[in-house]
Parts: structure tokens; C-alpha cells; sequence
């Protein structure tokens, strides 16, 4: 039977009032704050009534009839107002505290001004960028850098950008919640979008108890979330190394295994003599993992009985074969991975398409310290050891374990021997591989012989390979290193090459070279002549990469002013 035009107007009107009174009970239950409702059952005859309509089913109360529709909304209404005036008044919510006090000096208003426009600007979608613009976001790093450099305060409204800038980049994370202080951790605790800063901070944004108040870090070290440990730890590492130490090994047995591996990793920093006990006892940890990682960390202690050991191994691999008319390296791989060797580090599996021998060969060079080859090896310094040459066509196996012990011991002195020079024909040093190889050499030099190495591998090499080299050099670029990368950018042009190859190169130019730079480029900016060979509109595409260089280097200069005012 179908309804009266006058019972649907009926059933809307309850069905709307049944949401709202819905929600209301909702909010009632939330609170657990409900008084007894008058007749519950009379609200579900409401409803059923307005369902099969008033000439079905009379609501209660009411005469059958043209005005039964008319009485169902009265009652609906009704009914709606006894369930909310059946709710008692809950107790407010607590105010959240005021947010910490920041010490430090305000930005700037030129600076201030500044981050509001780095703040507002947004990558563009599509491929490659194209225009004169500055790409402002790219600049953000390097000015919070700046900015923490002379310990400025953000404004406070500034802080809410800032922290989803960070939440959108984890690059971006360290620098941004620096910068942005305690009012980060205020504002993370109000909105779960930006819970990653109550993880970056120290402690999960609470204060850490100070070293000396020992009964404090050890109630925290026990009983605070695994965040809060590992920031504990961290800090008092940095401060006291065989506290932390000492503090770690309390809990050591009763720890998780990824959680031993997180802690065993914070004894990098300040790693020491001292620490050669507890990490000995590491190797014999259950997991693979730790008993790797305390390995890796013995191995970078020269004096340590385990880099003992591997160096007696490593040794008996390699060796000078006088029998031949010029002095060769001779190897011979191990032949099986034993268990001492397991347990000092050794995996025995190799990954997919190794050798099994290479495999345990490159591990055991790697570990062993690189202060044992020259006495090993006939006196020779690193540079004669890498010049000779190697019998079997173990030279790459050997060179690049080599490499890899450079990088964990720090050498300087190998590094360079295996670099080589920049302007071998075979575009790196005699050790080097690769060129993500050659990038982590170059890490153990000093700031301006790691530009000097790059700048003559561009003069002999040109840009194409040294993206990754360049990633390394500190910023800004040292002035020949600088001048290196405008005139092979300008090479590249003149030869017509295919511009958008150089958008990564010239990416960094903008964030690293010098502002000074800028004036190098004035000559840059006219489109030149095309080339027949050349590839179409290359020329515009250099003239506005280098007119967008140029206004970068302008710009960079303006921000370092602006966070040098008073």
C-alpha cells in the first residue's frame, strides 16, 4: 500500500530528526554521561509509523484520520527534545597548556619575510622546470641551515608551514624541527598529522633528564618508549660514551634483537678503545645483524683483537710473487668460511651471482686494517701497493675491498692512492669502480682537496659523470671547483649538446655555487647561434637555465644578508 503524500513528508521529518537524535545519543554515549531516556520504545514507534505510513500504523497517541501525519510530527518533535534534554552537561575539556617559551633571538623582518615566500612556494607538476624562476623550495634547506647557524626563533605563525614542509620532505625534518623548536613538539601533540616531530625530537618532545641526575635516565631508560631510549642514548653518547655504554649493557640480555641493532648503532659516535669488550661480547649475539654490525664497528678500531684477526686472514691471502721478472700481487681466496671467521663477521652466504670465495676474500680486506699491508707487502707505501699490478684477475675483487676499508677506517692516505688522479684517461684512480666508489673516497678527504680532486675530473672529463661526485663537495663550492662546472656548462652548450642531459648538474649549481659566481655569468645569458647538429631550441633552454642560475645566485646572496641584519 503506498503512503500519503502527507505521510512521506512524515517520514522525512523522523528520519531527519532520528539523525540528529542519533547523533546526539552518539555524543551522550561518548561522554557516559546519559540520564534515562523517557519511554525509549516510544521513539521506535515513531519510526515505525512514519516506515509504514499513518494510514497503516497510528503513532501513539494519535487519531487515525487526515491529521495523523500532522500529529506524527508533533511527536516526532517532541520526542526529539525529551531525548536532548535527557543528556547532562559534561565537564569541559582541559585547556592545553600555553606553549614553551623559545629563548632565542627573533628572525629578522627581512628574513622573516623571506621564509614566508620559501614557505608558500610549491614544486611544479610535469617534467622538466623551464623559466627563470627560482626554484624557492629547493632554497629552504640552506637557509634553515643558515638560520640554526646564527640561532634565530621562526615567527610562531610560521611554524604550522614549516612543520608540513618537513612532514612532505624527511630530508627536510632535522633542519626544519631545529629551527622550529619547542613550538613543534607544542603543536604536534594538537594535530597527528605532524606526529613525526614527537619521533624526531629528543625524548618524543619531552625533556631529557640531564646525565648527572642518574636515577632520572635510568627510570627513563626502563620505562620510556623505544624513541625516547634511543634519544636518550644518543645524547648521553655524545656527551659521555662509556656512560651510554655502561647504560646499555643494564638491559643488553633482555632486549629485542632490532632493538639491540638500533642501540649496538648508536656506539658510532665517540666509537674508542673502551668499547672493544662489549662489542666482543656482540659477536656472539643470536642475531646476524647485531653480531655484523659489532663486527663492522670492531673492524674500524686499528687495535682491536678482531681487525688482529682479520688482518692475519686477509694476510694470508695476499702476497708479493717475487718469481716473475716485476714484483706482482699474489691472491689466493679462502677456501671455506669456519665458524671463528663467522663469528667475526664473515657472512658465508654470497648474494646471487658471487663467488663464494671473492665473497669471504672482499670481507676479510675489508676488515682488515689497512695500517698491516704496507710491513705486509714489502714497505711499499699505498700508492706503490695500488700501482702493482695482480696476478688472476683478482685486481677489481681487491681494489674495491680496499676501498671499502678506507671508507670505514677513515684513511685519507689510501683514499688517495686509490683515487688516483683526476686526470687519468680511465676517468677515476686505479681502485675505484665505480662512481659511487669514488663519492664515498673522497668523503675521507678534507673540504678543499675534495674540490681540487673534482674540479680536475670535470677539466679532463666533462659534467657527464660527475653528478654524484659533486654531491659530495661542500657548500659552497670552493672557487675552482666553481669555475669548473660554469666553463664545462658552457662547453656543453657551445657543442650543442642535448641540454636537458645537464638539468641535474645545473640543479645543484644553483643550491652550491658561490653567490659571488653570479657575475661569471652575465656573458652566459644571450641565446647563441644554433648548430646544424644541434638539438632544437637548445639554445633558449641555456640561455634561461642560465638566467635562472644567475637570479638564484642573486637570490642565495640577498637571504644571507637578510639573516645577517640586527
Amino acid at each position: 500500500m503506498n503512503r500519503a503524500p502527507a505521510s512521506a513528508d512524515a517520514t522525512a521529518a523522523v528520519d531527519s530528526a532520528d539523525a540528529t537524535a542519533s547523533a546526539d545519543s552518539a555524543d551522550a554515549t561518548a561522554s557516559a554521561d546519559w540520564v534515562d531516556s523517557p519511554a525509549p520504545s516510544a521513539w521506535e514507534e515513531l519510526v515505525t509509523a512514519a516506515l509504514l505510513g499513518t494510514e497503516r500504523r497510528t503513532p501513539p497517541g494519535c487519531e487515525p484520520g487526515r491529521e495523523a501525519p500532522v500529529a506524527l510530527l508533533d511527536a516526532a518533535a517532541m520526542e526529539t527534545v525529551r531525548r536532548r534534554a535527557g543528556l547532562r552537561a559534561v565537564r569541559a575539556a582541559e585547556r592545553p597548556q600555553p606553549a614553551p617559551e623559545d629563548p632565542r633571538p627573533p628572525l629578522p623582518a627581512a628574513a622573516a619575510r623571506r621564509l614566508a615566500m620559501l614557505l608558500a612556494d610549491r614544486p611544479g607538476t610535469g617534467g622538466g622546470r623551464r623559466g627563470t624562476t627560482p626554484d624557492l623550495l629547493e632554497l629552504l634547506p640552506q637557509w634553515l641551515a643558515a638560520a640554526n647557524a646564527r640561532g634565530y626563533a621562526p615567527p610562531p605563525e610560521t611554524v604550522p608551514a614549516l612543520l608540513d614542509a618537513a612532514r612532505g620532505r624527511t630530508d627536510l625534518r632535522p633542519a626544519a624541527l631545529m629551527f622550529a623548536g619547542p613550538r613543534a613538539v607544542w603543536l604536534a601533540r594538537l594535530n597527528p598529522d605532524w606526529r613525526f616531530a614527537l619521533r624526531s625530537a629528543p625524548g618524543g618532545g619531552a625533556a631529557l633528564p640531564p646525565a648527572q641526575e642518574r636515577d632520572r635516565v635510568r627510570q627513563l631508560w626502563q620505562e620510556g618508549l623505544f624513541a625516547e631510549r634511543v634519544a636518550l642514548l644518543g645524547v648521553i653518547r655524545a656527551r659521555e660514551p662509556g656512560a651510554a655504554r655502561q647504560l646499555l649493557a643494564t638491559t643488553w640480555s633482555t632486549e629485542r634483537a632490532e632493538d639491540r641493532l638500533m642501540f649496538l648503532d648508536s656506539l658510532r659516535t665517540g666509537l674508542g678503545p673502551e668499547d672493544e669488550p662489549f662489542l666482543e661480547q656482540a659477536l656472539a649475539d643470536r642475531s646476524r645483524n647485531v653480531r655484523a654490525t659489532a663486527a663492522e664497528l670492531l673492524s674500524a678500531l686499528p687495535g682491536s683483537a678482531l681487525a688482529a684477526r682479520m688482518a692475519v686472514r686477509a694476510g694470508a691471502c695476499v702476497a708479493i710473487d717475487h718469481t716473475r721478472g716485476t714484483p706482482v700481487l699474489s691472491v689466493e681466496a679462502p677456501h671455506q668460511c669456519d665458524a671463528a671467521m663467522e663469528r667475526d663477521g664473515i657472512v658465508a652466504r654470497p648474494p646471487a651471482g658471487r663467488g663464494e670465495r671473492s665473497w669471504w676474500l672482499g670481507q676479510l680486506v675489508e676488515a682488515a686494517p689497512l695500517g698491516t699491508w704496507p710491513g705486509r707487502l714489502g714497505g711499499r707505501t699505498p700508492r706503490e701497493i695500488v700501482a702493482l699490478p695482480v696476478t688472476d684477475d683478482w685486481q677489481g675483487e681487491l681494489h674495491a675491498a680496499w676501498c671499502r676499508a678506507a671508507v670505514r677506517q677513515r684513511d685519507a692516505e689510501w683514499a688517495r692512492a686509490l683515487l688516483g688522479s683526476p686526470s687519468a684517461p680511465e676517468a677515476g684512480g686505479p681502485g675505484a669502480v665505480s662512481l659511487a666508489e669514488r663519492a664515498k673516497l673522497l668523503g675521507t678527504l678534507d673540504g678543499g682537496e675534495r674540490a681540487e680532486w673534482v674540479a680536475g675530473f670535470i677539466g679532463t672529463h666533462g659534467l657527464s659523470e660527475a653528478f654524484q661526485l659533486l654531491g659530495v663537495c661542500a657548500v659552497p663550492w670552493a672557487a675552482p671547483l666553481g669555475r669548473a662546472v660554469v666553463d664545462a656548462l658552457n662547453i656543453a652548450r657551445d657543442a650543442g649538446s642535448y641540454p636537458w642531459s645537464f638539468s641535474g648538474v645545473m640543479g645543484l649549481a644553483e643550491r652550491c655555487l658561490d653567490p659571488s659566481e653570479a657575475s661569471r655569468l652575465d656573458g652566459l645569458l644571450a641565446i647563441p647561434d644554433e648548430r646544424e647538429d644541434a638539438s632544437p631550441g637548445a639554445g633558449g633552454y641555456w640561455a634561461e637555465a642560465f638566467q635562472r642560475l644567475g637570479t638564484t645566485l642573486r637570490l642565495r646572496a640577498a637571504m644571507a644578508e637578510e639573516l645577517g641584519a640586527q
